[in-house]
């Protein structure tokens, strides 16, 4: 017989119980021995009858091959560590770590003090890891015991966090910089000023004066960039959906930023039939910015170029390109951080706030573009900006 078969000898007693007592109170004899005799057989046929079979994988019993199936396609890194080492992993746990990890013994997995520790310990925990797969890298490894033996890690990257926090510090203390340097300025040449007994000649007032207004102006530019940087960033998710016209808009913007003095060194090859998605007003600014670059930075009286034209795939390409010293290898990755300057006097001299590129890259990622410099020394520089180009408003209403 299966012994998963029993027989309810405590209902047959029970129903045999009630049958002397309906006796005792008078039923008839036949009519107890009927209902008793069903019960039995009803409690009988019960209890002889095996249970329903649940099959291991459903009986709620999770076994470490289930554990790993259910983990495989998490986004987190999630690992299994049974008796010190790596039992399974997960795909993102190897692309972390690498494929080799699985059976690796979790001190060698985890060469950091703090983890080593953490996983030394036999009761769940956490520990903040530096360095596990990069040098600046920052992680959280979760433990959480499953039984005497395993125990499921969760790796959480903190890095992301950690570079945006060092980034807002050091956006705060060099806008501070940026920001004391001409108000320092204007108050020392103030201050001067209102001393009665100075004695300064008319022509070394207007100096002072001219130093102060320009010293407000550079301060009124980069609160006016601060501003504007503030306000991309805060709409770039949000896609532009206006049709424009490039060839019109970038002309004008160039020409607004060369002003009467330096119009005439500007070289425009524009294809009027080029249209994108965009904020006009950003793509304006843009534009101003790029140009007056070349123009500052390109040698006195050579040319600048200003190039529109649509790729064989679908872009809208901008190309904006000097004849001036070019820029040495090493700054190329850095030109679009806030603040940074290949030659911090020359571009103070000059009126530049450094936050130029680092509006143009934002507007160009809003925008769902690319941006790309190319530059070399002696040879001037050549900024392309390329976004998705879009129909006409005629084109699709054809």
């Amino acid at each position: 017989m299966d012994d998963r078969q029993t027989h309810p000898v405590t209902g047959i007693l029970i129903a045999l119980a009630a049958g002397i007592t309906l006796i005792a109170l008078g039923i008839d004899f036949w009519v107890v021995f009927g209902t008793v005799l069903l019960w039995v057989g009803t409690l009988y046929l019960a209890g002889s009858r095996p249970p329903p079979y649940t099959p291991p994988e459903r009986s709620g019993a999770i076994s470490r091959e289930n554990m790993g199936e259910l983990i495989e396609h998490s986004a987190t890194p999630l690992l299994l560590i049974e008796r010190g080492k790596v039992a399974v992993a997960n795909r993102a746990a190897k692309r972390v770590l690498g494929d080799h990890i699985v059976g690796q013994d979790t001190r060698m997995a985890f060469r950091q003090p703090e983890a080593v520790k953490l996983l030394g310990k036999s009761r769940s925990g956490s520990a903040i890891v530096r360095g596990l797969v990069r040098r600046r890298d920052i992680w959280r490894i979760n433990r959480q015991m499953i039984g005497p033996e395993l125990s499921a890690l969760e790796l959480v990257s903190l890095t992301a966090e950690a570079d945006i926090s060092r980034a807002h510090t050091d956006f705060v203390a060099n806008a501070s910089h940026e920001l004391r340097t001409p108000l320092a300025s204007i108050i020392g040449y103030v201050e001067t000023l209102r001393e009665d007994d100075s004695g300064l000649d008319t022509q070394t007032v207007q100096k002072f004066l001219d130093t102060i207004l320009r010293e407000a102006k550079r301060l009124q530019s980069l609160v006016s960039d601060l501003m504007s940087l503030s306000r991309i960033e805060a709409e770039k998710h949000d896609q532009p959906t206006e049709v424009i016209e490039l060839a019109q808009l970038i002309e004008r913007a160039a020409r607004d930023a060369a002003g009467n003095e330096r119009v005439d060194r500007l070289r425009f090859n524009t294809d009027p039939t080029v249209h994108i998605r965009g904020d006009a007003q950003q793509i304006e600014q843009l534009m101003r910015n790029l140009v007056d670059n070349a123009l500052k930075y390109g040698s006195p009286g050579t040319p600048v170029s200003v190039e529109l034209n649509r790729t064989t795939d679908g872009q809208a390409q901008l190309i904006v390109s000097d004849q001036g010293e070019g820029i040495a290898p090493e700054h190329l990755p850095h030109l679009t951080r806030r603040f940074y300057r290949t030659d911090p006097g020359r571009s103070r001299a000059s009126g530049g706030t450094g936050l130029g590129l680092a509006i143009v890259k934002h507007i160009v990622e809003r925008h769902r573009g690319r941006l790309d410099i190319e530059s070399k020394p002696g040879e001037g520089t050549v900024v392309m900006v390329r976004i998705p180009a879009a129909s006409s408003d005629a084109d699709e209403m054809s």
